[in-house]
């Protein structure tokens, strides 16, 4: 029988489940390691609890004190419009939804203040208002959601609450009453400066205003300000991308977050793409070239890099929530379609409004559904925090599952002889083009974690 090729091209046996995370052994590692990117699924394996027993898990989950740390996560899903390049678009935004929205919240916050879950365990460490766009609420319910949050929830003395937002909806006074009412971080989605890659995708701001909007904002001198560009839109090219990272690195940002382009298939980016409607977005290769440039210009200039895409230039940027989420932290889940995790469990609040306040008013929490994690979901976890930050403790992780190592032998010697990291004194480093492949090489180590709890599966029975 044949074998299939791998993303770098290779034949292997078909039969063998990491043979598409080998890396192509010759050439650049950073523009051509693979042909193409490997999602990570953080919840691969979980188990759905039936939905007859969803309410009385959850509630038993509520039931329990925390014991690790924690994070809270709200999700608020409204949006003014879908801009091409979102996968993340669920409700459009109408100005009379902003008050009965966060009245629901608020009483499910109140609700859920004294269940053992929320009230009793570590200080939240971390608060996230993200969507949608939280930006997308009145200046009034904003502030009041936040005075809310810091009500109901125990949280940190220096917890960090970031509210994620779009300049178009986030003038001056509703960034003040954010930030009276508690808000310490402001993420905005700039995605880029450019006035014509922008409108093309959907987004409103000229290059001015943003630049404008930014400065205000850090004028306000409190509130962490932290800009999101995206490598890779359609019409992006080398000289745009470095005008880009440069007025960002020139504003005084406190931080700076760079992603690569994603083209969710059959989504409205890839449609309009198709159509002849936009450019072509970036190829990987050239995808790759844009994240090299960004993070030397970055880190030569001393800004921190403080995992694979964040980077800080001011230690006001501390970008808890994100690195916390990613290693494993409980997070309390509240609003409409949000996730949340603690005590091997994941769950997902209901994201339709109407249902949402049906079961909120019939005194149900408004849980969409739960599942029960793998029992090597610690190790999954080690892994995407080790390689978002660039070192993974291979010996720790074998420790946790093992078997591991023995079933990502190969990989690792291939991804160490193509480039992609170093290995010493088991530890494990990405090198530049390991970083930006980083999605490739937790997958296939997630593949060997599938491999050994067979093995283990397997001697077990």
């Amino acid at each position: 029988m044949n074998g299939q090729p791998s993303m770098s091209g290779h034949k292997a046996p078909a039969a063998d489940p990491i043979a598409r995370f080998f890396a192509a052994g010759e050439g650049d590692p950073l523009t051509g390691a693979f042909t193409a990117r490997v999602p990570v699924m953080p919840w691969r394996n979980a188990t759905p609890v039936p939905p007859e027993e969803t309410a009385a898990v959850y509630a038993d989950a509520l039931a329990r004190r925390r014991e690790d740390t924690t994070v809270a996560y709200l999700h608020i899903p409204f949006c003014h419009n879908h801009c091409l390049f979102c996968g993340f678009f669920q409700t459009v935004w109408h100005p009379d939804l902003s008050a009965p929205f966060v009245d629901d919240v608020l009483a499910e916050l109140a609700r859920a203040a004294d269940a053992p879950l929320v009230a009793e365990g570590p200080p939240i460490a971390a608060v996230y208002l993200g969507g949608g766009t939280p930006t997308a609420l009145a200046a009034a319910d904003l502030g009041r959601l936040i005075e809310g949050l810091r009500r109901h929830l125990p949280l940190a003395a220096d917890c960090e609450i970031t509210v994620e937002g779009r300049i178009h909806d986030f003038p001056i006074d509703k960034a003040k009453a954010a930030r009276d009412a508690g808000a310490n971080r402001f993420s905005i989605g700039v995605q880029s400066f450019d006035t014509t890659i922008r409108r093309r995708l959907g987004r409103k701001a000229s290059r001015a205003q943003i630049e404008r909007a930014l400065g205000d904002l850090l004028a306000l001198n409190g509130p962490a300000v932290i800009a999101d560009l995206i490598y890779g839109l359609p019409g992006q090219d080398s000289r745009t991308w470095q005008v880009d990272v440069s007025t960002a690195m020139a504003l005084g940002l406190d931080g700076v977050d760079v992603y690569a382009l994603n083209v969710w298939q059959h989504g409205p980016l890839a449609k309009a793409i198709v159509r002849g409607k936009l450019p072509q977005a970036a190829v990987l290769g050239d995808q790759a070239r844009f994240y090299d440039e960004a993070v030397s210009r970055l880190v030569d200039a001393g800004w921190r890099q403080l995992s694979q895409a964040h980077f800080g230039r001011t230690t006001v940027e501390r970008n808890r929530y994100n690195r916390l989420v990613k290693d494993g932290a409980v997070c309390l889940a509240f609003g409409a379609g949000a996730g949340g995790s603690a005590h091997g469990l994941s769950w997902r609040t209901i994201p339709a409004l109407d249902r949402r306040a049906e079961a909120i008013a019939a005194g149900r929490w408004p849980i969409e559904g739960i599942a029960r994690l793998p029992a090597d979901h610690a190790a999954r976890t080690r892994v995407i925090t080790s390689l978002d930050l660039g070192r993974l403790d291979l010996a720790a992780l074998e420790r946790e599952a093992p078997g591991v190592l023995a079933a990502a032998e190969r990989l690792l010697a291939n991804w160490r002889a193509a480039g992609l990291i170093n290995i010493v004194d088991e530890v494990m480093t990405t090198t530049r083009a390991g970083a930006f492949w980083s999605v490739n090489l937790t997958s296939g180590l997630h593949a060997a974690l599938d491999m050994a709890a067979q093995g283990t599966a397997t001697r077990a029975a």
